[in-house]
């Protein structure tokens, strides 16, 4: 099966050895995203819903260069350094996605890349 990297110029560009997504068949695996503004490459301001709101634009941009939405994704990887956000994080999540929702996981975790306090990655699935 091939493999095609997918890529947008309305997300950050990555900050390591990796592409935003690859898709693989049906199946589309998005990188996790923090909250960086694709403009400047730098942190957005704001509490964790500021900064949940820019990651989920941001994959928002690289499901759409696949030509996905929210509706194809399958799994939901969530990861906080404050667990404590979860709520938070839960209610700018439901601003994404509609019933039936996807499975997901959220994982505390020490820190993230640039200071972020939430990193999100998503498995989606194309009919």
């Amino acid at each position: 099966m091939s493999r095609t990297i997918v890529a947008s110029d309305n997300a950050p560009k990555a900050i390591g050895p990796y592409s935003q997504a690859v898709q693989v068949g049906s199946t589309i695996y998005t990188s996790g995203q923090i909250p960086l503004d694709p403009a400047t490459g730098e942190l957005v301001a704001g509490d964790i819903e500021a900064q949940a709101r820019r990651v989920f634009e941001n994959l928002r941009a690289v499901i759409e260069a696949a030509g996905a939405g929210f509706a194809d994704v399958a799994r939901v990887g969530i990861y906080l350094t404050d667990l404590s956000n979860f709520a938070a994080v839960n209610t700018v999540m439901a601003e994404y996605f509609q019933q039936p929702y996807p499975a997901r996981s959220t994982i505390g975790v020490a820190a993230l890349p640039r200071g972020a306090q939430v990193e999100i990655d998503l498995v989606l699935v194309r009919g």
